[in-house]
């Protein structure tokens, strides 16, 4: 049975370490509760400012008196012993439901027991010193190694420095192990395969590749064999074992210091995150390296590859590499930037040329699917359309899917006796105050700033609402950024100060996570929640909300929903949720209060169409849906690839031609009548070859012949002169000169008064990067723009102006009805409305118009050899599905990915053969007089 391979940097599962009873390992201390409940606002002050080195941690402002000491009391909102309920629905079952926004660190060892990393230093903040970091560490080394009388060893060229473990972290090789549901990763794809898995009825057909989440260097090769071997057998999942160095390198240092803040529109431009971009990238490769070579090995002929998320980037093309035929797709899950920012990346070819190892690439809307086509028409100079990039060989579709939560999983999780137990312990605490509840990272990208400058704008704004209202921000962070902490905090002080009383608090700050079953209550009593993300993949805290709000819970139901308009829950929600801009505090503060004043009608509305959303948009639904995308993609690449199309039958195409009675040829000249240049380079007229085996085809009365081209007019009149009645079709379909009419008669099907606008426009874009790239010139054409490059002699600089060329004039000419497309050294810009496949279906329509009394064709014969010919081709083709033309023939001449029906590897000259071979046939069919055979043959008309 064919199988996926869903493959993610972290698998759905981990391993927890048991401790002997006799010797305990030291684990990392727990919070103590003092420290999580002594203060609602656990942040630094403007007098204390917080300091990430600061080993007693920021010193949190003074509260209300009164609260604090109730708070303690009571223990609200504190997590507990048991850290695992802040991840899972039922901590301990492998299978549980995850937290869809999962907010944890690699090698942290706060929830289970595990290794800690021996990965190596930091870089330096300089760009110049980074390295230096080695050198101090190496010398420190051999000094001590010296004092100790051992012999000095040279360091790895990896940089695999040991921990100061201590016996116990030597010692894995006895302890037992459970295999546990892990705290990394992306719980929401976990979510929806599980969701998919319990809909099949053909039993577990996912195998997940990953790694385990934690440093496994200390682990004794037999154990982690027998965790390998556990997780594959009853978990089905392949553990990819990498050094900790590369993942630490991979995830902390590339992955959250240089490709999150980019694909978040937080571009980083600290020193240090360049010194981590050169420093880290080595380990990027690596680890992506690790997983394609375990995908590769794993693979089954039939199987299905995912691969999921900017960690792994480059998988899909290192696959790709090793097995051309493999059905691959891979899945986005964060944001796609513009290509303005994209473009900051210095490895940004090869990020974009790895993901384009796919056949189908997916994210979750249609704003990142157009960023993502944008850039790469800018940046690699490549053929876009709405439905994907054209590369060389192959064509890549790109679709947008928004995942959803597993709905069924999720009601099961809000009927926990202890979620009931914490939604009526939150309804008493707060018994007639309206609650606003949000739960973001505090970091730069999630708003938590934003926000609450815009409740203290509201509460200011809104005295009436002070007594009134609650806001529980909880904000999970591990490694939250000083200025930022230091900000957050000055607002918190303010809005306590200011706004508190003995009896009211308006603002509850939780700078930690909470447990999932209070994450449920919290959800369950909420009369509004707040997202103010400045940019966010598919916010599913919105899609749980929703469901929560359905009133069994509590009597609390059908809240509204505040929805930042730069989430991908914006675009699936659109109006139903309240949009809002987190850079505009005025927008948000009338937000808030337009959601707390809302009428129970309008709140029932918006609810009942959201949840109908929620519950059909689900997380199966996405996974059901792209794999469906991908079928039909792979499907469709299969069956146009170049191994695929099959070589045409020329006996085949002699017999369908002896029995047929009216005969349609329309053929490409450049390239494929002819070569576009000759051996030498010079460009080529009309060799006397095509015109001998054109003249013999027209010769025959049942043949109607066609020239297509992208030349002008004039141009193709002085190349066929000889052969006056040929049909013609010039300037790729704007043009069309019909068959058998000696006079020059011309069907122009542009406006020529709009193409002089349009182009007067868009010469002025050309002359701006023509003046900046030597040797590039335009050349126009009647309808359409040249701006060629071919003598330019830096061609990396060429290709880079030229793609921004393209997209300035897709970006900006769009009305006109326009579009640019990058072409071999060249672009060219031309009508959107007209083709060689409109110019065709002139020319058949013509040849059917009754009448005349002129009966269709039951032969026809397309042969082309480029892109321009693909739109020629797939008309034909429909001909042919419908029945409309008894038999059709579309033929490629090259190897280039096609939708023709057949190819010719021999190129033009396999063609004019072919062509031969008919033009016998017609001559073979006339009546034969042995005894006065005329000079030149001719055929009765």
């Amino acid at each position: 049975m064919a199988t996926t391979l869903t493959v993610t940097l972290f698998l759905p599962n981990t391993v927890n370490f048991h401790e002997d009873k006799a010797t305990p390992r030291r684990r990392s201390p727990p919070f103590k509760l003092e420290q999580r409940v002594a203060s609602a606002i656990d942040l630094p002050t403007r007098q204390s400012a917080a300091s990430l080195f600061n080993a007693g941690g920021p010193t949190p402002p003074p509260l209300t008196p009164g609260i604090q000491q109730q708070i303690a009391n009571e223990g609200f909102f504190t997590p507990g012993i048991d850290a695992k309920k802040r991840h899972f629905a039922k901590p301990g079952d492998p299978r549980s439901l995850l937290r869809s926004d999962t907010h944890a660190e690699w090698g942290s060892t706060g929830v289970f027991n595990q290794p800690r990393s021996r990965a190596g230093p930091l870089p330096s903040a300089s760009i110049q010193d980074f390295a230096k970091v080695y050198d101090e560490i190496r010398e420190q080394k051999e000094r001590e190694q010296r004092k100790q009388g051992r012999r000095v060893t040279k360091p790895s060229p990896h940089g695999n420095y040991k921990s100061r473990a201590g016996s116990s972290e030597r010692g894995y090789e006895g302890k037992s192990w459970t295999v546990e549901p892990a705290v990394h990763g992306n719980g929401g794809l976990v979510n929806a395969i599980r969701e998919t898995a319990q809909d099949s009825h053909d039993g577990p057909g996912t195998t997940w590749i990953g790694t385990l989440g934690f440093p496994t260097d200390a682990l004794p090769e037999n154990v982690k064999e027998d965790i390998a071997d556990k997780l594959l057998n009853d978990h089905h999942s392949q553990v990819i074992y990498c050094k900790d160095t590369d993942i630490d390198g991979h995830y902390v240092h590339h992955c959250k210091t240089i490709l999150w803040p980019i694909f978040h529109y937080q571009v980083p431009d600290h020193p240090k995150s360049k010194a981590y971009a050169d420093h880290s990238w080595k380990f990027y490769k690596n680890v992506n390296q690790a997983f394609a070579d375990q995908v590769v090995a794993s693979y089954k002929k039939g199987d299905t590859i995912w691969v999921h998320d900017y960690h792994l980037l480059l998988v899909p093309k290192m696959v790709r590499d090793k097995l051309p035929d493999a059905k691959i797709g891979f899945f986005l899950h964060t944001a796609f930037p513009s290509s303005e920012i994209f473009r900051c990346l210095s490895t940004r070819k090869e990020l974009l040329e790895g993901m384009l190892g796919a056949n189908l690439i997916g994210f979750q809307s249609e704003e990142y699917s157009s960023h993502f086509l944008q850039t790469c028409s800018r940046l690699l100079a490549v053929e876009t359309t709405a439905e994907g990039v054209q590369i060389d060989d192959h064509f890549v579709n790109v679709t947008n899917r928004p995942i959803g939560i597993n709905p069924i999983m999720f009601d099961e999780a809000r009927h926990d006796e202890e979620v009931q137990q914490w939604v009526k312990t939150i309804i008493e605490k707060y018994k007639g105050k309206t609650i606003i509840v949000a739960r973001d990272r505090l970091d730069h990208v999630h708003g938590v700033r934003q926000k609450l400058l815009a409740y203290e704008l509201f509460l200011n704004r809104h005295p009436e609402w002070r007594e009134k209202v609650v806001m529980i921000q909880v904000a999970t962070s591990t490694n939250a950024q000083t200025e930022l902490l230091t900000t957050v905090s000055d607002i918190c002080t303010r809005i306590d100060s200011v706004h508190s009383t003995l009896a009211h608090q308006p603002l509850v700050f939780l700078r930690q996570d909470i447990d999932f079953t209070q994450y449920i209550a919290l959800l369950t009593v909420a009369d509004v929640l707040m997202i103010s993300a400045l940019r966010d993949g598919m916010n599913l805290t919105a899609h749980e909300y929703v469901a929560c709000q359905d009133g069994r819970g509590s009597e609390k139901k059908y809240g509204p929903l505040i929805l930042s308009e730069f989430t991908g829950s914006a675009i699936l929600f659109g109006d139903l949720a309240i949009p809002i801009n987190p850079w505009d505090y005025t927008g948000q503060a009338d937000a808030i209060k337009k959601a707390l004043e809302m009428g129970n009608e309008d709140r029932r509305a918006r609810w009942d169409k959201l949840h109908a959303i929620v519950e059909t948009k689900t997380g199966a639904y996405w996974a059901e849906k792209l794999k469906e995308d991908l079928d039909h993609a792979y499907q469709e690449h299969h069956e146009h690839s170049s191994a695929a199309v099959p070589r045409l039958s020329v006996s085949q195409l002699v017999e369908k031609y002896k029995s047929s009675e009216r005969r349609l040829f329309i053929i490409d000249y450049e390239g494929t009548l002819a070569p576009h240049k000759t051996s030498s380079g010079i460009p080529l007229g009309s060799p006397v070859r095509v015109i001998d085996t054109m003249n013999d085809l027209m010769a025959d009365p049942k043949n109607v012949v066609y020239v297509m081209s992208g030349r002008r007019p004039e141009e193709l009149e002085n190349h066929f002169r000889t052969l006056p009645k040929v049909g013609l079709i010039a300037e790729n379909g704007c043009f069309v000169r019909e068959f058998g009419v000696q006079e020059i008669e011309w069907t122009h099907f542009v406006d020529l008064d709009t193409v002089a606008q349009w182009k007067q426009q868009v010469r002025t874009i050309l002359e701006y990067y023509q003046e900046r790239l030597e040797g590039s010139y335009i050349e126009e054409r009647r309808c359409s723009l040249f701006f060629r490059y071919e003598k330019s002699v830096d061609q990396e600089a060429a290709i880079r102006q030229a793609g921004e060329c393209v997209d300035q004039i897709n970006g900006s000419c769009k009305s006109m009805r326009i579009h640019a497309v990058p072409i071999k050294q060249a672009v060219l810009i031309e009508q959107e409305d007209f083709s060689k496949g409109t110019a065709a279906k002139h020319v058949y329509d013509t040849l059917c118009d009754t009448s005349k009394g002129l009966s269709k064709p039951d032969f026809m014969v397309v042969a082309g050899d480029d892109r321009e010919d693909e739109v020629i081709f797939k008309w034909a083709n429909e001909l042919d599905k419908k029945g409309e033309v008894e038999d059709v023939f579309t033929v490629t001449v090259g190897k280039r990915n096609t939708t023709a029906q057949a190819t010719l590897t021999q190129g033009s000259t396999g063609l004019l053969a072919a062509l031969q071979k008919l033009n016998k046939v017609s001559a073979d069919a006339l009546p034969r007089d042995y005894f006065n055979l005329p000079r030149n043959k001719t055929f009765p008309s």
